[in-house]
């Protein structure tokens, strides 16, 4: 359970649809994490932004060794999305 409430995976704003789409790419899934800025729609493209960079571009790091390192961060900070 999110200690921040989060909004429905409908939103009202024109923006927020938006970026929802964005960050789906059409599934419609919207991640509670992600869900959490919907208050503030640029704020929400620029965590999602910010996420792909981390741990989809080019890095010395593999796409394993940054899952590892986020769960055990995750763990560490007692998250257990």
């Amino acid at each position: 359970m999110a200690f921040i409430p989060y909004a429905d995976n409908e939103p009202l704003d024109v923006k927020l649809a938006e970026v929802y789409e964005h960050i789906s790419g059409g599934r419609g899934i919207i991640p509670n994490i992600m869900r959490i800025h919907a208050d503030n729609p640029p704020a929400l493209d620029g965590h999602f932004t910010l996420y792909k960079a981390l741990m989809f571009k080019r890095s010395e790091l593999s796409r394993t060794q940054r899952e590892m390192i986020a769960v055990v961060v995750s763990q560490i900070n007692e998250c257990h999305y």
